[in-house]
């Protein structure tokens, strides 16, 4: 039997050996094109594949005149590569070396709570045109920026948020970021976008909420000053415009798993 199997793989190895080296490629492209979607490298990531793919095939046909030619042309590319990303390439690897827990250690009825709270506060800076700039701590540590802030560890309210974010007021400038179901620290400097296509017309707090959440996966809520609109960014991409319903599902779909729901009886 044991020698049926060797016998076996000795025969089709040649066949299988292309097809799993196509699929680990493909696999690595593909999590490498997720990663850095909505930014410039992720516009670049498909040619780069082409050209991989083109590569392999001509090793694999034996087309050497092409495969010389890829071969220098990827040793150049290198090296281009590196200079021209490098903000992307170092939040990727800033992003690799944060620790990352599960979650935010909140039980399924305390995120819901957590979630009417900001709803509630949301539509009432909205209606008042208060801006406001608020992240919320997932998986990876905001740490960082929390340190960049002044440390408050309070209760979230809306009339509590309003008085941060009040104009004139001392902690109004930056962002607040939220650990579990408290404020931990407000006046936190955020990361600018570096997304060169974006809109001429995003303002600074919604270019601070998408660079956050292009180097971390927070989820981050933003009130226009000017609209009262309320958008929320999350890896890298920005929805705006969103009503207190709106908000409120999209918030549930990002915090609360469908088993978490069926066990607490939280409604979508």
């Amino acid at each position: 039997m044991a020698d049926r199997i060797v016998n076996f793989f000795i025969v089709y190895w040649s066949v299988l050996k292309p097809l799993i080296e196509i699929s680990i490629l493909w696999f690595v492209f593909f999590k490498i094109m997720i990663f850095f979607e909505g930014t410039r490298a992720g516009q670049v990531w498909k040619g780069i594949f082409i050209l991989v793919l083109a590569f392999f095939l001509a090793q694999k046909l034996g087309l050497n005149t092409l495969d010389w030619i890829l071969t220098k042309l990827f040793a150049i590319s290198v090296v281009a590569i590196i200079v021209i990303f490098q903000p992307e390439l170092r939040f990727g690897l800033a992003r690799l070396g944060q620790p990352h827990l599960f979650g935010t250690g909140l039980k399924a009825e305390e995120i819901d709570e957590l979630i009417r709270q900001l709803s509630m506060a949301l539509a009432y800076l909205s209606q008042r045109r208060t801006g406001a700039l608020i992240a919320i701590e997932r998986e990876d540590r905001l740490k960082t920026y929390i340190d960049s802030g002044i440390e408050i560890d309070a209760k979230i309210t809306p009339e509590f948020l309003e008085t941060i974010f009040t104009p004139n007021s001392p902690l109004h400038d930056g962002g607040i970021v939220i650990q579990g179901n408290k404020v931990a620290a407000a006046s936190c400097l955020f990361p600018l976008a570096q997304n060169p296509y974006l809109s001429h017309t995003l303002g600074t707090r919604h270019r601070a909420a998408l660079g956050l959440s292009e180097e971390t996966d927070a989820i981050v809520l933003i009130v226009s000053e000017q609209t009262g609109h309320i958008s929320l960014a999350t890896n890298g991409r920005l929805t705006q415009g969103l009503t207190r319903e709106d908000l409120v599902q999209n918030l549930k779909s990002l915090f609360i798993s469908p088993s978490q729901m069926a066990a607490s009886g939280v409604k979508m």
